[in-house]
C-alpha cells in the first residue's frame, strides 16, 4: 500500500469498527480443533448476562486479549472461549422488577411462564456486554459463545450433580445458612459481604439472685429463640450452675445452662446465649448438647414467636424487646453505637440473617484437599506466588458449600420426591418418574456450581468432543485475585474430582488486581468515582484505553487509573501514527533482504542491536504476565529510541541519499515492522492499519511474532550512547542560555573518534553552523573528551545573561546561608515543628543545586 493512502490524522472511530468486523469475518479468531498447531486455550471469566462492560472487565480483557493475540502470532491454535453466566439472583431480580412495574409478581405468572419471561428478557435485553466486548477488540471465538443455561451446559450440570450425589458428596440437611430476607434465598459464605455497621451491644440479665447470668448480644430479637445459656466447663464462676435451668426473660420459659468449650471465658461475662436456629456457632453447640431449635424469624425477617412481638420486622422487634427488657429491669448495660462486622447480601445489600433451613450441600473437604494438593505439589502454579497463601487459607478451611437457592431462574436441582418418601436423583439421560405424587425439588443450584464447570463444560463435556480433546486442560486461567474463592476454588475442585485428582483444569492461575481510581480508591457508585470505559473509548480511542490499562497492570496488584493515563495513551498512539507516516514519506521499506548488520553505519547497527534486546525482554515479560513493565519497555523504546533518536539521526542520511540512505530506509522499515508487531497485542487497531500500510501484508493478526535473531552490538550501542549524551548536553546548555531550539548558532566542534562520523547529524540536530574565519567563542562546553565552542553573540546578550546569572547566584547563596544557619541552630531545631524543619532542609538542598547549576552556566560564558 502506498504511503499516500495513510491519512495525515489518526481518527480511531473511523478505523476500529471496520477493522474488527474484518477480523471476525476473516475468521482470524476462530479455533480449529483439527489443526496440528499446538493449542493455547483460555476462558473468559463469564460476565453476568445482566452486566455492562465496566473498567474491571476492560482491564482484564485487555490483558487476556494481548496474551491470545501474541500466541496466535507465535503459531498456536488459539481458543479464547467467550460466554456469559446466567447470574441467578441478579437476573431474577431484574425481571421481577419489570413485573413489579406491571403490577405483577412471579407468582402471578407461575414458574414456567416466569422462566419463559426471563428467557425473553435474555434474548432481547441481556448480553449487551457482548457488543461492548467487540468494541474493546476482544479476539474471542464468537462461533463458540456459550451460556451457562444453554442445553449443553445444563447437561454438564446434571451429570456432575448425579456423580457427586452417587459418591456421597452431595447431601441434603437442615443446617444454618446465610439467608437474604430481600432475595428470599440462601446464600453461600462467599456471597456475603461484611462491612462495619453501627449497632448496639446489649447486656441482658437472665434469672435472678444467685442463679442470675448476664449475656451480651447485638441481635436482641433472637433471644426469643434461645434454648440454653452456655459457659466454659473450666470457668469456676459458673461451674455450680451447669446442669441447672434459668428463666428466659419475657417468655416464661426455663432453659438449661450447659458447659461447652466453644465459649471464651475471657469474652464479656463468659456466658453466652444459645440460639441454635439463628446462629451457626449456636447451632453446633445445640447439636453437641441435643438442644431444640426454635425458629423465631420467618423468611422475610418477621417475628413468628407467639407473644407481643409477633408480626414485627426484626429491626422493629429489636427496639421493642430492648424497651420491654428495660422496663422489666433486665438490662445490665447498653453500648451504642457499637461498631461491628455485619454480613450483607452481595446482590442487594440487605443484612443477611443466619437461619436454620433444609438445603442441599456439597461435602467439600475431600474436594478441597485435592485443590490444595495440586498447588502444593507444583502441578498448578499461582502467579504471583505471593498469593498462594490466600488460596491455601481458603481451601484448607472450607466449610461444606450450600448449593441450593430458593429461586426459579437457574439449574433446577435434578432430584424427585415420591409419594412414599422416595428420593430419586436423575442424570441428563434419565427419564423423570411419572405417576401421582412425584414432584421435583423446587430449588435451583447456586450460580457458582455451573460456572465452576466452565473450563470443560464450555468445550462440550460430558461429551468427548474434539474441542475438549484439543483445548482441555486450558493453558492458563487469567482472572482477578478476588475470584480465588468465588470461582477458582470451585473450578479446581470440580476439574480434579472428574479426573480422580490427577488433572487440574489449568496449570497456571495468573491473578491480576482490581482497578481503582487515581487516588487508589475502589471504584463504586456510592463513591461517585465509577467511569464507563466506553466514555473513554469514545473520547480517546480503544487503543488509548487499552494501553493505559496495560501500563497499570502489575501481577496481583491493584491498578489506579485516571483519565490523564488514557490521554497519555492517546498521545502515544498518535505518535506511533505520525512517526510511521513520516518514515513512509521518507522511503522506509520492508522490501528486499535486510542488509548485513556488520556492513551498516553505527546508527543502524545500534537500533538493530537495541531492537533485538527489546524483543527478548518483551518475550520474557509476556511470559511472566508483566504487562506494566512490558508496556513501559515498548513505550520508551518506541518513543525515546526509535522516534526521538533513530528517526532524527537518519534524517541526515536520507537527505544525502546514496547506498547508506537506502540501507537506512530498509533498516527503518524492519524496525517499524517489528515494533508494530510487538505493540499489536496491546494496541491492535492502530498497529493493524500501520502494519498493513507499511508491509502490504494481509493483517498483523496473522503475522509472525518477532523473534530475537541474536544480533548484539555493544560497540555501536556505546558509540550512540556517547552521541546521545553529547547532543543532550548541548541541548540542555542551549536551553539554559535561553537560545531557541531553532536558532542557528556558529560552533567549533572538537569531537572524539566515536563522535566524528556523526558530525553532520550533530550539526543538523543541534542547529550548529560551521565556525567562520571571524568566529569568536562566547562559551565553551566540555562534554567528556569532546568540546563545543559557540558564538552566542547573535543569539543572546552575553553580558546581560552573565549579569542575570550572577544575580541568581547571589540569591541562591543567600538562601543557602540562611537555611544552613537555621539548621545549625540547636535551639531552633528543638522548638520548630518537624514539617517546618523538613521544608528548610528542602530549601537548602535546592539552593545547593541552584548554585552548582548557575556556576556551571557562568563557567561556560567567556568574558567579552
Amino acid at each position: 500500500m502506498a504511503p499516500s493512502t495513510l491519512p495525515t490524522t489518526f481518527v480511531p472511530a473511523v478505523l476500529e469498527s471496520e477493522l474488527y468486523v474484518r477480523w471476525v469475518v476473516a475468521g482470524y479468531f476462530h479455533a480449529d480443533p483439527s489443526s496440528d498447531k499446538p493449542p493455547y486455550s483460555i476462558v473468559i471469566p463469564p460476565p453476568n448476562v445482566t452486566g455492562r462492560l465496566h473498567m474491571g472487565h476492560a482491564f482484564e480483557h485487555t490483558q487476556i486479549d494481548a496474551l491470545t493475540r501474541r500466541k496466535r502470532m507465535q503459531g498456536y491454535e488459539v481458543l479464547w472461549q467467550p460466554g456469559m453466566d446466567h447470574a441467578g439472583i441478579a437476573t431474577q431480580n431484574v425481571v421481577e422488577r419489570q413485573l413489579a412495574g406491571e403490577g405483577l409478581s412471579r407468582h402471578d405468572l407461575g414458574r414456567d411462564a416466569f422462566i419463559e419471561r426471563v428467557w425473553e428478557w435474555k434474548n432481547t435485553s441481556g448480553g449487551q456486554i457482548s457488543d461492548q466486548m467487540r468494541r474493546l477488540g476482544d479476539g474471542v471465538d464468537w462461533d463458540r459463545e456459550r451460556f451457562t443455561m444453554d442445553d449443553g451446559l445444563s447437561r454438564a450440570v446434571q451429570t456432575i450433580f448425579k456423580r457427586l450425589y452417587d459418591d456421597g458428596l452431595i447431601y441434603r440437611a437442615e443446617r444454618i445458612i446465610n439467608w437474604c430476607p430481600r432475595c428470599l434465598t440462601a446464600l453461600s459464605d462467599i456471597e456475603v459481604e461484611y462491612q462495619d455497621d453501627d449497632g448496639e451491644l446489649v447486656s441482658i440479665r437472665y434469672g435472678d439472685a444467685d442463679s442470675a447470668l448476664v449475656v451480651a448480644t447485638t441481635r436482641t430479637e433472637t433471644m426469643l429463640g434461645d434454648t440454653a445459656v452456655a459457659v466454659h466447663p473450666d470457668d469456676d464462676r459458673y461451674r455450680h450452675l451447669v446442669g441447672t435451668e434459668i428463666e428466659l426473660p419475657l417468655t416464661g420459659r426455663r432453659i438449661p445452662i450447659v458447659a461447652d468449650t466453644h465459649v471464651d471465658p475471657e469474652f464479656g461475662t463468659g456466658a453466652v446465649k444459645v440460639t441454635p436456629a439463628h446462629d451457626p456457632n449456636d447451632f453446633d453447640i445445640g447439636q453437641r448438647h441435643g438442644l431444640p431449635s426454635l425458629t423465631v424469624l420467618d423468611e422475610r425477617g418477621v417475628i413468628t414467636a407467639h407473644g407481643p412481638f409477633q408480626g414485627l420486622d426484626r429491626f422493629e422487634a429489636r427496639a421493642a424487646i430492648v424497651a420491654a427488657l428495660r422496663a422489666d429491669g433486665r438490662i445490665a448495660a447498653e453500648k451504642r453505637p457499637y461498631v461491628h462486622a455485619v454480613g450483607h447480601c452481595s446482590r442487594c445489600g440487605t443484612t443477611i440473617e443466619p437461619r436454620q433451613s433444609l438445603q442441599w450441600w456439597v461435602k467439600v473437604r475431600p474436594l478441597a484437599k485435592m485443590a490444595g494438593d495440586a498447588v502444593r505439589d507444583g502441578r498448578v502454579q499461582i502467579h504471583p506466588a505471593s498469593l498462594e497463601s490466600r488460596y491455601f487459607a481458603w481451601v484448607d478451611n472450607l466449610r461444606d458449600w450450600c448449593i441450593s437457592r430458593q429461586l426459579w431462574w437457574g439449574h433446577r436441582i435434578p432430584v424427585w420426591y415420591g409419594p412414599g418418601g422416595e428420593t430419586l436423583c436423575l442424570g441428563p439421560d434419565d427419564t423423570p418418574p411419572t405417576g401421582e405424587g412425584w414432584t421435583q425439588d423446587a430449588d435451583v443450584l447456586d450460580t457458582w456450581f455451573s460456572s465452576g464447570l466452565w473450563p470443560f463444560s464450555s468445550l462440550g463435556w460430558p461429551e468427548q468432543t474434539d474441542e475438549l480433546a484439543k483445548f482441555y486442560p486450558n493453558s492458563v486461567l487469567f482472572t482477578g485475585y478476588d475470584l480465588l474463592f468465588f470461582w477458582i476454588a470451585r473450578m479446581m475442585m470440580f476439574g480434579l474430582y472428574l479426573s480422580d485428582g490427577q488433572t487440574a483444569p489449568f496449570p497456571v492461575i495468573a491473578l491480576h488486581g482490581m482497578v481503582r481510581d487515581k487516588y487508589g480508591k475502589k471504584m463504586s457508585k456510592s463513591f461517585g468515582n465509577v467511569v464507563d470505559p466506553i466514555d473513554w473509548m469514545d473520547a480517546y480511542g480503544t487503543d488509548s484505553l487499552r494501553f493505559a490499562l496495560a501500563r497499570a497492570a502489575n501481577p496481583g496488584t491493584d491498578a489506579p487509573i485516571a483519565e490523564e493515563n488514557v490521554e497519555a495513551g492517546r498521545n502515544f498512539t498518535t505518535k506511533i501514527w505520525n512517526a510511521t507516516r513520516f518514515a513512509l514519506l521518507n522511503g522506509a521499506t520492508t522490501t528486499g533482504e535486510l542488509p548485513d548488520p556488520q556492513a551498516l553505519p553505527a546508527v543502524d547497527r545500534w537500533i538493530l542491536s537495541r531492537l533485538n534486546t527489546v524483543v527478548a525482554e518483551a518475550d520474557a515479560l509476556f511470559d511472566d504476565y508483566q504487562f506494566a513493565k512490558l508496556s513501559d519497555l515498548l513505550y520508551h523504546f518506541a518513543w525515546d529510541e526509535v522516534f526521538d533518536w533513530y528517526l532524527e539521526l537518519t534524517k541526515a542520511s536520507f537527505s544525502q541519499g546514496g547506498s547508506a540512505a537506502d540501507s537506512s530506509r530498509r533498516v527503518l522499515g524492519h524496525v517499524l515492522d517489528t515494533l508494530l508487531r510487538l505493540l499489536y497485542p496491546i494496541v491492535p487497531f492502530v498497529t493493524e492499519k500501520l502494519w498493513t500500510t507499511l508491509t502490504g501484508g494481509e493483517s498483523v493478526v496473522i503475522a509472525a511474532w518477532p523473534t530475537d535473531f541474536g544480533y548484539r552490538d555493544p560497540a555501536a550501542e556505546a558509540e550512540i550512547a556517547e552521541l546521545q549524551e553529547f547532543v543532550t548536553e548541548v541541548r540542555r546548555f542551549r536551553s539554559d542560555q535561553g537560545v531557541r531550539s531553532t536558532q542557528p548558532v556558529p560552533a567549533r566542534l572538537e569531537l572524539t573518534a566515536a563522535l566524528a562520523p556523526h558530525v553532520s547529524a550533530i550539526r543538523q540536530l543541534l542547529r550548529l553552523e560551521p565556525a567562520g574565519e571571524s568566529f569568536e567563542a562566547t562559551a565553551t562546553l566540555p562534554i567528556g573528551e569532546a568540546r563545543v565552542s559557540v558564538d552566542l553573540s547573535q543569539a543572546i546578550d552575553v553580558d546581560a545573561e552573565r549579569r542575570r546569572l550572577e544575580k541568581d547566584l547571589t540569591a541562591a547563596q543567600k538562601d543557602l546561608d540562611s537555611t544552613t544557619a537555621k539548621l545549625g541552630n540547636d535551639a531552633f531545631l528543638a522548638k520548630a515543628p518537624a514539617p517546618v524543619i523538613d521544608g528548610i532542609r528542602e530549601r537548602k538542598a535546592k539552593a545547593e543545586k541552584d548554585i552548582e547549576r548557575i556556576g556551571n552556566q557562568l563557567a561556560t560564558l567567556t568574558a567579552r
